[in-house]
């Protein structure tokens, strides 16, 4: 009896114990994971969800401590950030609760600071206007890539260009703008100042050039097939000391992203406006994606000189002007 009384406790030590291994966190805090919990979803595919992304390690004991705790009908729908070194009750409790203590902000190709405000005041994340203030004031010295010119635009300072579009984490509770702008130079650091260093040295240009010049590419292509092609015109324009004639840059300076251009805002005096003066801008008029900084680090070569796009979003190119105006009259009627 002593002996079948001692197999039963050891084998009750070793369940217990397997339990709470099977409780415990499986990563570090450094792993994020965005889930999303459809409305509707079981228990069951909740556990097989979470064991999929690599969160949890038993399914079966996942949904065991959600009945032992009376949980299995208080588990949210939602979107919800988990990192590795949460344990079965602690996401338990993320669940119920419906909220996570992190969000996933996305910083889409393209955007630019005062997108990124916008985005991050919607979100209530950072008060309206927080982003810009900080991109223009804070002190960002040891991040040495950073231009040093004095006439770059206001809207972005010398953060505009700079800041590398992609999924980013941030604490709802303990969100700081200056912070979250250093995660981005950061990325931008890791992935184009030294991921592209030998490509941006061979290019013969200066970051701030490709930067610039990625930019313009990043506002003005639709497709990953035009980024080369626009580059290469663009660059073999630059370097003829041809006006480059980029709206886009106009849009910018007035701030004007969608609203139709008119003839006065051509006539606008600044050194962002390409269609007035040769040159690139003083600085970039967005955030460009890694793309456009290949492109503009990679150019094609062609006998193009003109592009435009239809009104169906289609591009089409010029070997000369005459070619470029039949193109307007054609395709932008």
């Amino acid at each position: 009896m002593k002996k079948a009384l001692l197999v039963v406790g050891v084998a009750l030590f070793v369940m217990i114990l397997g339990y709470r291994h099977a409780l415990s966190s499986i990563g570090s805090a450094q792993d994020r994971t965005v889930i999303a919990i459809e409305s509707g979803m079981s228990v069951s595919g909740i556990a097989d969800l979470l064991a999929e992304k690599g969160l949890i390690r038993s399914p079966f004991i996942f949904r065991l401590y959600v009945r032992l705790h009376g949980a299995q009908s208080n588990l949210q729908a939602g979107r919800f950030v988990l990192s590795g070194d949460m344990s079965v009750p602690q996401i338990v409790d993320v669940l119920r609760s419906g909220k996570s203590q992190e969000v996933s902000v996305t910083i889409p190709e393209g955007w630019t600071v005062t997108d990124i405000d916008a985005a991050l005041a919607r979100m209530g994340l950072a008060e309206s206007g927080s982003i810009i203030d900080c991109a223009q004031r804070c002190d960002f010295s040891s991040f040495d890539f950073l231009p040093k010119v004095s006439n770059l635009a206001e809207r972005g300072g010398t953060l505009e260009g700079y800041l590398y579009p992609d999924t980013y984490f941030a604490d709802t509770a303990n969100f700081v703008p200056k912070f979250f702008l250093e995660r981005m130079l950061g990325a931008f650091r890791k992935n184009v100042v030294a991921g592209q260093a030998e490509a941006i040295k061979a290019s013969g240009h200066s970051l701030h050039e490709i930067v610039t010049m990625a930019s313009l590419v990043e506002e003005e292509t639709k497709t990953d097939e035009e980024r080369p092609v626009v580059a290469g015109i663009l660059w073999k324009r630059y370097d003829g000391n041809i006006g480059l004639g980029v709206d886009a840059t106009v849009r910018y300076i007035l701030d004007k992203p969608t609203s139709a251009i008119t003839v006065s805002d051509l006539e606008t005096v600044s050194p962002y406006n390409t269609r007035k003066f040769r040159g690139l801008p003083p600085g970039p008029i967005a955030n460009p994606g890694l793309k456009s900084i290949l492109a503009t680090l990679e150019p094609q070569e062609s006998p193009y000189w003109y592009y435009l796009h239809d009104s169906k979003g289609v591009i089409h190119y010029a070997t000369t002007n005459e070619e470029h105006n039949e193109n307007r009259r054609k395709y932008l009627r």
